[in-house]
């Protein structure tokens, strides 16, 4: 069976600013190269076939945590970025929303004459995952983003979503070509949602015998929904709560990095000045990249290192995101040169924090956390699709620590 998962998302419309959409560029490129140089090309293509993964990348890209918008904005930044280094990175992104998913199999014709795979074979691929979910599992949901992303070494993963206007939301799927036997005989480790009834799904085994003498798709119902899936479902509730988030991830991170920092921090990142703002979203950067698949069952975690395009958790701290990004640049840039410390010890910052999560336990309130972060995001550049934020003109003194 190949890695693959849903995620179910409230539907959210709207474009992503300018200011935001730049950065969310230049980040995920950064990560991008950081995993490649640190993991390979596989491990990309995994995570984004992993709907927890790329919900907590959305979320620390500064996207809105919950919708499904992270899908459209965070695959078109990535397309835009790392197509025009493709060569030199051996990854490549195809397809995107409405039209620009018609576009999928002329694209992958053009990176096959260029690398030497089979393009015929890479359109079938990325045909059938559509096929699969648009028709061969009828649940309620339209397509209208396909993303199919590639190596040159021929694996692949697909990202796709699709829209069920009866009730607001939209379902993601991922695909991933490692260790894939069969487009039509249960791909998916497993399909769920919002229980709304039985399903047609042919890509069952049950099914094998109605796809016989069909080229690849029929007709027949299956009630059989597996469960051992990768299975994301998000609430509709715009504002973060205690409960959608790891409190003792969460703790950990905020007391380490404003409240206890070690007086070696700067030494071990190699990045004097850096205050501890910085570090938190540095941390959580960092937990992207190098974290294990079991630190992203929460991903509106992670929009406690860049806000929300709208204000929830808070503003998008822009000066914070910039130096965020200047850092992982400049690590990738002496690492190429072959100076990896400062890209290592980012590493080793999140190898700290996760250490000392073993010993933590919370005791804070996470709206003191978001309060605290919206009084100061003036200090910080923040914004929001609504404007810049302002400075308070209640004076109150912030409460700084919050253990």
């Amino acid at each position: 069976m190949k890695r693959s998962g849903t995620a179910i998302l409230p539907l959210h419309y709207g474009k992503v600013p300018p200011w935001l959409y730049e950065r969310m560029s230049v980040l995920g490129l950064s990560i991008v190269e950081v995993i490649l140089a640190d993991y390979g090309k596989n491990e990309v293509l995994k995570r984004l076939a992993d709907p927890f993964w790329f919900q907590s990348f959305g979320a620390v890209m500064g996207m809105d945590w919950h919708s499904s918008g992270i899908t459209t904005s965070v695959m078109g930044a990535l397309k835009r970025s790392v197509n025009p280094h493709s060569k030199e990175l051996g990854i490549y992104i195809c397809g995107g929303k409405g039209r620009f998913s018609k576009e999928t199999p002329n694209e992958l014709l053009v990176i096959a004459d260029k690398t030497g795979l089979n393009g015929n074979d890479l359109i079938r691929a990325s045909k059938l995952s559509a096929k699969v979910d648009n028709t061969a599992i009828q649940d309620g949901y339209q397509l209208y983003l396909h993303n199919f992303i590639l190596s040159d070494e021929g694996s692949w993963s697909v990202v796709q979503q699709g829209m069920n206007d009866s009730d607001g939301t939209a379902r993601r799927y991922h695909w991933h070509s490692e260790n894939m036997e069969s487009f039509v005989d249960e791909p998916h480790k497993g399909i769920q949602g919002i229980n709304r009834g039985n399903i047609l799904n042919l890509t069952a085994s049950e099914a094998q015998e109605n796809r016989k003498g069909i080229l690849e798709i029929s007709h027949t119902n299956s009630e059989k929904i597996m469960q051992d899936f990768a299975n994301l479902i998000l609430p509709a509730h715009h504002d973060v709560r205690a409960s959608d988030v790891d409190l003792k991830k969460l703790g950990t991170l905020l007391y380490m990095t404003r409240e206890n920092q070690p007086e070696n921090f700067e030494e071990l990142l190699l990045l004097k000045g850096v205050g501890p703002r910085t570090l938190q979203s540095l941390a959580l950067v960092s937990e992207v990249i190098h974290g294990a698949p079991s630190r992203f069952r929460d991903p509106a975690r992670f929009s406690f290192a860049h806000g929300g395009k709208d204000g929830h958790p808070f503003p998008v701290p822009i000066h914070v995101y910039d130096e965020t990004i200047s850092i992982l640049q400049k690590g990738i840039e002496k690492s190429k040169l072959g100076n990896s410390d400062k890209l290592k010890s980012v590493n080793h910052l999140h190898k700290i924090i996760s250490d000392a999560e073993k010993n933590f336990t919370p005791d804070f309130d996470i709206n003191d956390v978001i309060e605290e972060e919206r009084q100061n995001s003036w200090r910080f550049g923040g914004k929001t699709v609504f404007g810049d934020a302002k400075k308070p003109s209640d004076t109150k003194p912030i409460q700084l620590s919050l253990f």
